[in-house]
């Protein structure tokens, strides 16, 4: 997929106005993402990105300890001046075109290493095993 079709598949599933607010939107959703993951899963996801997502992605450090999903998306909607509400609706825009980006095997690595609230993010269910 090329980084204007990425654009087209989230301005479609956010229902952005414009192509520039869903390129915004991308951009602000692959920072966070960069800040949380680490290590193969990290590596395989920027080989699946385009170029210029990709860039994005690995341009940030990842934190010491990762957000939940929860945290995630108050971060974002402290960083992007939004409401939880847009940023929930924001990041599921862009995370499910990365969900299918990756690939089944590749976004179970990617949920295993995240804290617990990604797999809706990413437009999963979240299963909880009981204790």
């Amino acid at each position: 997929m090329s980084f204007e079709q990425m654009l087209e598949q989230i301005r479609y599933d956010g229902a952005y106005p414009t192509r520039e607010r869903a390129e915004e939107v991308t951009h602000a959703v692959l920072a966070a993402l960069g800040q949380q993951l680490t290590g193969d899963e990290r590596v395989d996801l920027k080989a699946r990105l385009p170029v210029e997502s990709a860039l994005t992605f690995t341009a940030q450090i990842p934190t010491i300890r990762p957000r939940t999903g929860w945290e995630f998306v108050q971060d974002l909607a402290t960083r992007t001046g939004g409401t939880p509400a847009t940023a929930r609706w924001d990041t599921g825009a862009v995370l499910t075109t990365v969900a299918q980006l990756a690939g089944p095997l590749l976004l179970d690595r990617i949920l295993d290493q995240l804290p617990s609230g990604y797999a809706l993010l990413f437009g999963r269910a979240e299963l909880i095993q009981a204790a």
